[in-house]
């Protein structure tokens, strides 16, 4: 089986607050992007295996490696060959390693005939990674707590034509929180999505823009340079180091 594991983008990223747990609590909406995607194929095997071409992947265990083993665990499943093609660029904020753990989940239930529901698919996805959940049904949603909270959204995009600019920048999730400050906004973030597009250039923030757009200069270039080129709205994806513009098609 052939999958392919699309990116996402953020609209609007308010850091609320950090847990006892080291967590932060956040409020975001998520999108799909299907422009941008892996490929995935997973082949049942005598002897499990992966392997992993294109962009470079750091560490030594893989999000589709852990998936694996999680039902694993769980289930009588036959061993797999996995192979992962990635060219959603890594550090960049389209969450394209929490997109390949979830499909790879899904891929793994179809193959297998497991037949887990939506919520049982979620809940094995949060043991990924606090994005991960999202992609198991990959629609738009607003998202609270750690990622974890999900509220389904009526947004569309599809009218419009997505721009995005790729850095030759990774910028780490430990770098980027250490520069957020977290806070509480004056107006909640699903009640900002629900104005006009128009609108959201002066009402929908990234919190991570401020200390990202400190420390490397030419992101808030690349933002000004979108806007300057007609996006009706423009901002960093993520904690970095994509910047995607939305423009009227």
């Amino acid at each position: 089986m052939i999958v392919y594991p699309n990116a996402k983008i953020n609209i609007g990223l308010n850091v609320l607050e950090k847990q006892a747990d080291g967590y932060h609590k956040l409020s975001s909406v998520f999108y799909p992007v299907n422009e941008l995607c892996d490929i995935l194929e997973i082949i049942p095997a005598k002897h499990f295996s992966f392997s992993s071409s294109g962009i470079a992947i750091p560490g030594n265990s893989n999000i589709c490696v852990k998936a694996f083993e999680l039902l694993k665990a769980d289930f009588d499943i036959a061993n797999v060959i996995m192979h992962l093609h990635k060219q959603i660029p890594i550090g960049a904020g389209l969450g394209g390693g929490s997109a390949d753990g979830a499909f790879a989940l899904k891929a793994l239930n179809e193959i297998f005939k497991l037949e887990l529901s939506v919520i049982e698919l979620e809940y094995y996805a949060l043991q990924l990674g606090a994005d991960c959940p999202f992609f198991i049904e990959n629609s738009p949603k607003y998202i609270t707590g750690i990622g974890e909270k999900m509220r389904n959204i009526n947004l569309d995009l599809s009218s419009y034509k997505l721009k995005f600019i790729f850095p030759e920048l990774h910028i780490s999730t430990a770098e980027a929180y250490e520069g957020v400050i977290p806070s509480q906004p004056k107006t909640n973030l699903l009640d900002l999505i629900n104005q006009p597009i128009k609108d959201w250039k002066t009402i929908v923030k990234n919190d991570f823009e401020i200390s990202a757009f400190l420390k490397y200069p030419q992101l808030a270039k690349i933002k000004v340079k979108l806007y300057a080129d007609g996006a009706i709205y423009a901002s960093m994806t993520g904690s970095g180091s994509v910047i995607y513009g939305v423009f009227v098609c």
